[in-house]
């Protein structure tokens, strides 16, 4: 009888297959959190940013197979280069995570320029519409994949002189739920709202006070324990970090 515990001879070695994630933004904060407990789990990590420098020391970071890019999200052609990279050396990802985020300066809107206005919605809108257009594709390909893009609780509730970030993420919502509906069967998408971390973006609005919340590495422990849980039923819904 064949001893189940040793291989075969004749047979090839079993080989396991790593997930991949992709993240936006994986230069700081969540991004870079995410990206590293991802990682310590055994996925591969596909990332960018336009930090370079940021890039390159979080390579140390990561114990599996990855590729990180410099890239600007808002330029649609710069993520068509980085998703034709990401298939080719390391394959289609099984979590598409549309991290990439931009706040405004504190400031009522009359005082916003249209300049700053723009630049909060390019980030958080166009790049999260430039990331899907480029990689969904791609993983309906392959017939499988979640889309996960990041919500805010100011993307269901709103704050005075945050209006074009509360703008931008209650957009980020309806854009989720449109998505979920055009997604074939064995796709789907997410609004993801990670709560509320003590990142350099909530340091801008809260001042001092962010230093009550957890750390992005705190967070990241039970966060990326529910996007990998995430499934086909979740789609079209709001996840809460």
């Amino acid at each position: 009888m064949l001893d189940m515990k040793t291989p075969s001879p004749h047979l090839p070695p079993i080989q396991i297959v790593s997930k991949i994630a992709c993240i936006s933004g994986c230069s700081r904060g969540l991004g870079r959190a995410m990206a590293q407990e991802f990682s310590a789990r055994g996925w591969k990590i596909a990332g960018g940013a336009r930090n370079i420098k940021e890039l390159e020391s979080l390579k140390s970071l990561l114990q599996t197979d990855h590729l990180l890019h410099p890239f600007d999200i808002t330029i649609s052609e710069e993520v068509d280069s980085f998703s034709r990279l990401v298939e080719k050396k390391l394959g289609i990802p099984d979590l598409l995570i549309n991290n990439a985020g931009l706040i405004n300066q504190n400031a009522p809107l009359t005082e916003i320029s249209s300049k700053e206005f723009a630049s909060v919605i390019a980030v958080n809108l166009g790049g999260i519409h430039n990331m899907i257009r480029s990689f969904v594709p791609l993983m309906e390909r392959i017939e499988k994949g979640i889309i996960v893009n990041f919500s805010s609780y100011w993307g269901q509730s709103s704050a005075a002189d945050v209006g074009p970030y509360c703008a931008s993420k209650w957009g980020v919502e309806g854009l989720t739920r449109s998505l979920s509906q055009e997604l074939p069967n064995n796709l789907g998408a997410v609004a993801f709202n990670p709560g509320i971390v003590n990142t350099d973006m909530l340091r801008s609005t809260f001042g001092k006070e962010a230093e009550n919340y957890e750390s992005p590495d705190q967070w990241a422990k039970h966060a990326v324990s529910k996007l990998e849980e995430l499934s086909l039923k979740d789609s079209g819904k709001t996840i809460i970090g």
